[in-house]
């Protein structure tokens, strides 16, 4: 073949630029309109309206027709019903320990293992899309989906509160209130805290999304190693120890709701968790660098 017939590499190629490929803006439009995007929306927006429903036919929480226990124990559950506000924290505390596990897994489990199991990452990287930068749009779109879910909850929330229980101060269970100027400002630093917890479980699923061409196996592992690590946090024996549990700080963020703002346990938890994230996502970068791509 002559010189002049020879086919140029993507480097030569007239208008190339690696960072051009696979635009964020197109990752998030094939992602937005998957099925499973749609019905994890559904299904997160569809829970404040489930436990207005509940609390409706069950009663006062933490009252004689709440059965609260007997009314020993001081919980959120205790004022979910006290204002908008108490009502989303409510959802918060109810869904962070394992629902809202379930998207940041999806999201970052299903994103390249899809690829691989419909055949067509091979064909992305002929494009060619670079490894690193396929690798680099995919995550930043599935954290930020995994980010829009955790805000959609409690934005429904406060909707659906407003309109159930009136819109007012964050009624504490332990006494006193936060004002509700600083309301907002209080459940957003939740939500924040509750994305970098669940940083690990994005790891993980995205770890195991680049070594499987199973989506349901990279979400599926990362949701049962979430759940692993619970089990062992709540295995006291272990002392000290329990705190390098990414699980032992998941609800740290209950000193946000205090009349004095704690940061104590929230920056050990953020510090954990973003550990073990940035050390999974590495080995993400790292082994698909490697892979040898046959689907």
């Amino acid at each position: 073949m002559s010189s002049a017939t020879e086919v140029r590499g993507p480097a030569e190629a007239p208008g190339y630029h690696a960072r051009r490929t696979l635009p964020l803006r197109v990752e998030a439009m094939r992602q937005l309109r998957r099925r499973r995007t749609l019905l994890m929306g559904g299904v997160l927006a569809a829970l404040p309206f489930i436990l207005i429903i509940a609390f409706a036919i069950g009663g006062t929480p933490g009252g004689e027709g709440g059965g609260g226990g007997g009314g020993s124990r001081i919980n959120l559950m205790d004022v979910a019903t006290e204002s908008a506000a108490n009502f989303a924290a409510t959802c918060l505390f109810v869904s962070a320990g394992f629902l809202l596990v379930v998207p940041v897994a999806l999201f970052c489990g299903d994103t390249v293992a899809s690829e691989a199991s419909w055949s067509s990452l091979r064909y992305l990287l002929a494009a060619p899309v670079p490894r690193s930068r396929l690798l680099w749009s995919k995550l930043v779109v599935a954290l930020g989906f995994s980010l829009a879910a955790m805000v959609l909850l409690p934005v429904v929330a406060l909707a659906a509160g407003a309109a159930a229980y009136g819109w007012g101060p964050l009624q504490l269970p332990t006494g006193g209130a936060l004002s509700t100027a600083d309301t907002v400002p209080r459940l957003a630093l939740v939500v924040g805290f509750i994305f970098v917890s669940q940083l690990v479980t994005a790891g993980l699923a995205f770890w195991l999304s680049t070594k499987t061409d199973a989506p349901l196996g990279a979400v599926g592992g990362a949701v049962g190693l979430t759940i692993v690590g619970n089990v062992l946090d709540a295995v006291t024996a272990l002392g000290t120890w329990r705190e390098f549990l990414p699980a032992h700080w998941q609800f740290a963020w209950a000193d946000a709701l205090q009349p004095e703002l704690e940061w104590g346990g929230m920056v050990k938890g953020a510090a954990v968790s973003v550990t073990y994230a940035l050390i999974l996502f590495a080995f993400a970068f790292r082994g698909f660098s490697r892979k040898d791509i046959v689907s």
